[in-house]
């Protein structure tokens, strides 16, 4: 099994890691099942956040009794020092442990600093002293704020959304960890769903060498594909290239991740969804995206009140509401 090491830590992890963000999708003993099922094949780094529901909780009662065998991560988004240190005991309880190996700060809007008067980085630096944190992490959707982190020497490890489809400043990412030897973790590796083939998705990331995903795992088909690629790491064919260059001409331009942070909508638009749906109708079987379920969702669309909010919480700078309008516009003719 190939294995990376994540800069400075020193912690050797699988190349694959489990993304647990999707569990909250399903049920406790389906996600207990999925868990082991994953660290019996070989994975042994898990992401997880405060952030994702119940996500923290289904880590701990399924993978407790092998704790020291595993490296977890997990994520506050705290604004205050109070904040983080509720988050942190909230996390270890939760995840039954009585240490973070990773505990990152959740896609902020501004780097930590020592003097910010946040407090963040005092409280996290102390909590390394205590041992309840072994190191120290920072994500986010933002280039500029990425650079920022490396380059402030604070972090140990830095999470960003690296894929095929990512522009080449944002894998230059990986050049500049090299040199801080800062770890580097990729999530949304296949691009929230918008990349179906994932062996030319891993086969892309195993070509820097210093990359690790966390691949979104919500069943059990698609564990069985990650842990496939454990035993035979995917090498990127004419084909694969082929495809790459395919799927860049095809997504260029603006679209929706599908990263949530827009989320709550204000008049119950699931807009992590619906702002990409002419997408996901030309990427995955149509029927999927064309029932009454997902008709009732996308007809909320309508319901847009046109506040803006979403448009100002999207990392991406995207106008949410006009990919909105147009994404009904070209779902109704599919109706």
């Amino acid at each position: 099994m190939r294995r990376i090491t994540l800069g400075k830590t020193g912690l050797s992890v699988n190349a694959n890691g489990f993304g647990a963000l999707p569990i909250q999708r399903i049920s406790k003993e389906e996600a207990a099942r999925l868990l082991r099922k994953a660290f019996d094949g070989g994975i042994d780094y898990f992401d997880t956040a405060r952030y994702y529901t119940d996500s923290e909780e289904k880590m701990g009662l399924a993978l407790a009794d092998v704790r020291d065998k595993l490296i977890i991560s997990t994520k506050t988004a705290a604004k205050t020092a109070d904040e983080f240190w509720k988050d942190l005991h909230t996390s270890l309880s939760l995840l039954k442990t009585d240490h973070i190996d990773i505990y990152q700060f959740h896609n902020p809007n501004f780097v930590p600093k020592p003097g910010d008067g946040t407090g963040l980085i005092e409280a996290m630096t102390e909590a390394k002293q205590q041992g309840k944190i072994r190191f120290i992490g920072i994500t986010n959707h933002g280039l500029p704020r990425a650079k920022e982190a490396i380059e402030s020497g604070l972090y140990d490890t830095l999470q960003f959304p690296l894929s095929y489809l990512s522009t080449d400043a944002e894998l230059e990412l990986s050049c500049f960890c090299k040199q801080a030897n800062m770890g580097l973790i990729a999530m949304k590796a296949l691009s929230g769903g918008l990349i179906t083939d994932s062996a030319t998705a891993c086969a892309f990331l195993a070509q820097y060498g210093n990359i690790v995903p966390i691949w979104g795992i919500q069943r059990e088909k698609e564990l069985d594909e990650f842990l496939s690629y454990n035993l035979n790491t995917p090498v990127l064919t004419e084909a694969m290239k082929q495809r790459i260059t395919q799927d860049r001409q095809d997504l260029s331009g603006e679209f929706c991740r599908g990263c949530g942070y827009c989320m709550p909508c204000p008049a119950g638009i699931e807009i992590n969804n619906c702002a990409r749906m002419s997408l996901l109708l030309r990427r995955a079987p149509q029927s999927v995206h064309l029932n009454p379920e997902w008709q009732a969702k996308m007809m909320k669309v309508k319901e847009c009140r046109h506040c803006g909010r979403c448009k100002t919480k999207c990392p991406y700078g995207l106008n949410t509401p006009e990919l909105l309008r147009k994404n009904l516009e070209d779902y109704l003719t599919f109706l």
